[in-house]
């Protein structure tokens, strides 16, 4: 998958991924935690940047947290050892390969990850087979379509289109937040719950303005101005204006809309 990212794997692109887990902290992480002594893996851990939160909120469980980035892996365990996180085992590992036996653990998280994915339902499925019968999985994800902001701009929307897009045709869905119902329940899992996490920031609220929208969603827009340009979605003054109204939209009259979907389900 490293390939497909369509993000890069440049230094502004870790900045950028504690920043998202950091202003969403709350939104995302606010009702998921795990039982002492629970034995927990989290696939697509990237820099670690959500591991944090959940080995803080669950100290007495038990993390294994994998990626297919030996950079990544390694910047994990940078992150997670200056923080004294001492219950979490990271592992280079390949969601489709991964080298657990059947049945293995009693709860998977995932966040961010299937968007990227070529076969999303396969990685579920492989998923499933790792997990005890009756075990959870927590499945987050954002929905780039769901994207909506004042003042409005032509140039904003195309530019978010050149991000969905390129990731498409890396073999990702931007837009996959909205399909989670479906692919847990084609994968097999029951009793699956999807509630949607709705972000809204303006001038009243300048720590999600300057957390979201400027340093996570915007940014990430920016991060895929290369590929955009090398795909010729758009020309680079295009894309430019496209970005430069995305941060037009977190000055103190500004707005910014966006909803992610969380999914929780059973083996």
């Amino acid at each position: 998958m490293s390939d497909r990212y369509v993000h890069g794997y440049t230094g502004r692109e870790v900045e950028r991924l504690h920043d998202q887990a950091g202003a969403l902290a709350g939104l995302l992480h606010r009702d998921t935690s795990y039982p002492a002594g629970s034995s927990v893996l989290e696939a697509g851990c990237g820099v670690g940047a959500q591991t944090v939160i959940l080995a803080v909120n669950s100290p007495d469980a038990r993390f294994t947290s994998v990626d297919i980035s030996p950079e990544s892996i390694e910047q994990a365990r940078r992150f997670l050892d200056a923080r004294g996180i001492a219950n979490v085992t990271l592992r280079v590992a390949d969601v489709f390969d991964l080298p657990f036996d059947a049945a293995s653990f009693d709860h998977v998280f995932i966040c961010f990850l299937l968007e990227h994915l070529a076969d999303p339902e396969g990685a579920l499925e492989r998923l499933a087979a790792v997990l005890r019968p009756g075990g959870s999985i927590t499945v987050i994800e954002g929905d780039h379509g769901s994207a909506f902001f004042h003042p409005a701009s032509e140039a904003a929307d195309r530019a978010i289109s050149c991000l969905v897009e390129s990731q498409a045709r890396l073999g990702g869905d931007a837009l996959i937040g909205r399909r989670l119902y479906p692919l847990l329940t084609e994968a097999g899992f029951e009793d699956v719950r999807v509630s949607p996490r709705f972000v809204y920031a303006d001038g009243s609220s300048p720590e999600m303005v300057d957390g979201f929208t400027r340093n996570t969603f915007t940014a990430m827009v920016q991060g895929a101005r290369e590929k955009a340009l090398e795909m010729d979605l758009a020309t680079a003054e295009e894309f430019d204006a496209g970005v430069r109204d995305l941060y037009r939209t977190a000055e103190p009259d500004g707005v910014f809309c966006y909803t992610f979907f969380k999914a929780v389900a059973l083996r």
